[in-house]
């Protein structure tokens, strides 16, 4: 039996990750606008979901999806989390705007505003734990989800009190639904750039706790791999 043992030195490779939320924010950014836009009446009739609905589904819900799970490679929570069930939302907003269109959902159905409306209770609940989260590392992120849980909570309103989807808080969760998007399409920028550019383009308010944390971060096992949006 050979007892030799190899002491050739270990080779440690680091796989170079993008960040995810380049892709994640500007997919909710792009979904955001077109959906929340129709909610605040800036165009719209009875036929309209026809055309939102492949949209929403595959570029806010499939490729937002898809950056939450990279984010979880790369040891965001944050992104991981929102990207993931923000991505879900879209994916099932996407479903759920088919079925209506193709007759198989109605609209005037008095049970379909209540229940949609609590969509946006579990959403906006959710949203919110994260936009806490991110306000100790990133303020331009943390606008963009403080937005987006007020914007959930008045259309949760709007859905579940008035009966209405043409009541004053669901046209008004619209426009706060916008500024959401508009932050979005702001932060996914910076991110880019950063990474093109090597270095801090836009501004995003990173604070003292995030200005500290180190490049890299050790793994159980691994050697670790960079941390980022």
């Amino acid at each position: 039996m050979d007892d030799r043992i190899d002491r050739s030195p270990a080779r440690v490779v680091l796989q170079p990750i993008a960040a995810p939320s380049i892709l994640g924010l500007y997919g909710f950014a792009g979904s955001t606008f077109i959906v929340a836009a129709n909610l605040a009446h800036w165009y719209g009739t009875p036929e309209t979901p026809l055309f939102l609905f492949p949209f929403a589904a595959f570029f806010g819900g499939l490729a937002q999806f898809l950056a939450g799970m990279w984010s979880y490679r790369a040891r965001d929570a944050i992104a991981t989390a929102m990207h993931g069930m923000w991505g879900a939302f879209w994916m099932g907003w996407g479903l759920l705007q088919l079925l209506v269109v193709t007759g198989l959902l109605k609209v005037t159905d008095p049970n379909f505003l209540p229940a949609f409306g609590y969509w946006f209770i579990a959403l906006g609940v959710i949203t919110l734990m994260g936009a806490i989260a991110a306000s100790a590392e990133n303020i331009a992120l943390a606008g963009v989800l403080h937005t987006l849980w007020i914007g959930s909570g008045l259309l949760a309103i709007g859905f579940l009190v008035t009966h209405n989807i043409n009541s004053i808080w669901v046209i008004v969760g619209g426009w706060v639904l916008l500024l959401s998007a508009l932050l979005a399409w702001y932060t996914a920028s910076a991110l880019m750039f950063e990474g093109i550019f090597g270095r801090a383009v836009l501004p995003v308010g990173l604070t003292q706790k995030a200005k500290q944390e180190p490049e890299l971060a050790p793994g159980e096992g691994e050697p670790g791999v960079a941390k980022g949006q």
